[in-house]
């Protein structure tokens, strides 16, 4: 027995250091990169070549970086121990690395010791990149950690549990370009915090605790992310240099207006999704204050004023707010805009200038440039013909969850037109014209309550996809897709419990993917023996057999089928030789 107590530590080294040694035969390594990424190592490899530049020890079990466990690594310039167990820094370790450019540490437990391990750190005098994220660190221990790091060009602080930043704590590091202080509980920025930062060009505040921006004049920045905090207000300071930033996500927070923004001549994306705003009138907090009556916009002389410094903005994402009223007036001066999201919100009209006493036949508005425009789940009835005139780039557009009615469009009897002759719109307001509309290409209409889908309703638009899915009940003839002969590659007809009666398809040159799913068919629409499918749904119908002769006419183009969900007979079952 004393025998074996004796002998069972040394049993235990032994053990300890076979470990280590699998562990490191675990590592990818070539002369001057290793990679020991999860290979189960509780300390650093010691069997590594002093030459080694990039060292990755992310996920693995490693509590501490000491001396004693190190072996010198004089040329290493990229250390990766995300994803450890780490807990103490020793000053004889980081100074064996006088060439560390880049040190990751985030996913540790750097909040224990942080006293000593903040004067280790302090010696990595050439250090640029610091990823300090997600060690729970408080805004004391995480200004004590950067203090003297005068080389910092990138430093993540995301995931920690920073409440303030204190107006010194980037002091020492004036090169810092990238800055991310995402995912923290940070309520207050103290003034003249990012002053010493001249160089700064992307800042992630994301996720935190911010309920207020005013006096904003960090005209340096690039891109911006204030998302998901409890934002209120947005005010810039107007100064004497212009704003070079590019992209501001305002997004998921509480502004119940347009924010005042600097004259920021470089912004291109703009997302102010997710808030509560109710007017673009910029300060405006209440919704009367711009959403009026259509009639009301008409009848009067009145001008929106127009959001300055976004003349180059090309994104604008306003979905989800309240607006209920699209005001085509206040996109005016946007010229560069070619994506524009008013999806989910309130919006029941749309609103143009119009001097008093005219009326909407003959008076144009303003062309907009926008390429793509998504209008899906608003309470939309009717889009007036000048809309679409107003729009003539359009090429992409989502109307989907809407109540709109496509019009029909009917011939006049004139001959010789190679469009298949003179469309004249149908009369009244109670319908939306799809017709001639030369530029868009993409038009999603799903759930809008469509039961009758008119003759020659997208004549000389030549679109090649088309969403009508989730339609119930829809009576399509074979009349309304008249026009997309040669153009439709791709649609949709999903979700709609059509019969065999209400699904008429004209032959279809170009159609190439095909989903009818969720159906009452018991027949494929004969239309489609001219179409050369390459994809075909038709789950969950009453389908008993498909027909050969469709079948042999895809036999070049079709790549994929999807049949469950239909009670095919299993005594006609030849056409799947076809």
């Amino acid at each position: 027995g004393c025998l074996l107590l004796w002998l069972f530590p040394s049993i235990l080294r032994a053990q300890s250091s076979e470990e280590v040694r699998s562990s490191s035969m675990a590592c990818q390594q070539s002369p001057m990169k290793v990679s020991c990424k999860g290979a189960g190592l509780r300390e650093f490899p010691k069997e590594l070549g002093h030459e080694v530049k990039y060292l990755e020890l992310s996920n693995n079990f490693i509590q501490n970086l000491s001396g004693s466990s190190m072996p010198a690594f004089g040329q290493l310039e990229y250390l990766d121990v995300c994803f450890n167990q780490l807990e103490a820094l020793s000053a004889m370790a980081l100074a064996q690395l006088p060439q560390l450019r880049s040190l990751l540490l985030g996913s540790n437990r750097l909040d224990r010791n942080y006293l000593a391990n903040g004067r280790a750190l302090h010696l990595l005098r050439n250090i640029e990149v610091l990823d300090l994220s997600a060690n729970r660190l408080q805004s004391h221990m995480a200004g004590w950690y950067i203090s003297n790091l005068t080389s910092l060009r990138t430093l993540d602080l995301s995931g920690n549990r920073m409440t303030v930043l204190l107006v010194g704590i980037f002091w020492s590091s004036p090169r810092l370009r990238k800055l991310d202080l995402s995912n923290n509980y940070i309520m207050e920025i103290e003034e003249g915090t990012f002053e010493a930062l001249e160089e700064l060009e992307v800042v992630n505040l994301a996720l935190n605790s911010l309920h207020c921006i005013s006096g904003f004049s960090l005209t340096q920045l690039r891109v911006l992310n204030l998302s998901h905090n409890a934002l209120e207000l947005f005010v810039s300071e107007e100064g004497v240099e212009p704003y070079l930033l590019q992209v501001l996500d305002l997004s998921h927070n509480r502004l119940l207006s347009f924010p005042e923004l600097p004259k920021a001549h470089e912004l291109t994306h703009l997302n102010l999704s997710n808030n509560l705003i109710a007017s673009l009138l910029p300060g405006s907090g209440h919704p009367g204050d711009f959403v009026l009556p259509y009639e009301e916009v008409a009848r009067s002389n009145r001008t929106w004023p127009a959001p300055t410094g976004l003349t180059r903005v090309t994104d604008l994402d306003l979905s989800n707010n309240q607006l209920e009223l699209f005001p085509f007036p206040f996109f005016h001066s946007l010229g560069s805009l070619h994506s524009l999201s008013l999806a989910s919100n309130c919006l029941q009209d749309v609103a143009r200038e119009a001097p008093a006493g005219s009326t909407e036949l003959g008076n144009h508005s303003p062309a907009l440039s926008v390429r793509s425009l998504d209008l899906r789940d608003n309470a939309l009835r009717v889009l007036p013909r000048w809309f679409f005139e107003s729009l003539p780039w359009l090429e992409t557009m989502d109307l989907g969850s809407n109540r709109l009615q496509p019009c029909e469009s009917r011939r006049s009897g004139r001959r010789g037109n190679s469009g298949g002759g003179f469309f004249v719109p149908a009369p009244g307001h109670t319908c939306t014209p799809f017709y001639n509309v030369p530029h868009l290409k993409h038009l999603n209409l799903c759930k809008n309550n469509i039961t009758r889908l008119q003759p020659f309703a997208f004549n000389q638009t030549s679109l090649l996809s088309l969403d009508l899915s989730g339609n119930k009940d829809l009576f399509m003839p074979k009349e309304a897709l008249r026009g997309l002969e040669f153009s439709l590659q791709k649609l949709s007809l999903r979700g709609n419990q059509m019969d065999d009666s209400k699904a008429e398809l004209p032959c279809l040159d170009t159609l190439k993917v095909l989903d009818l799913s969720g159906n009452n068919l018991s027949l494929l629409p004969s239309g489609l023996l001219c179409s050369p499918l390459e994809s075909l749904d038709v789950r969950n119908n009453k389908l008993l057999a498909l027909e050969k002769p469709a079948l042999a006419s895809w036999s070049r183009s079709l790549q994929d089928m999807a049949v469950a969900g239909n009670p095919f007979s299993c005594c006609s079952l030849g056409w799947l030789d076809a």
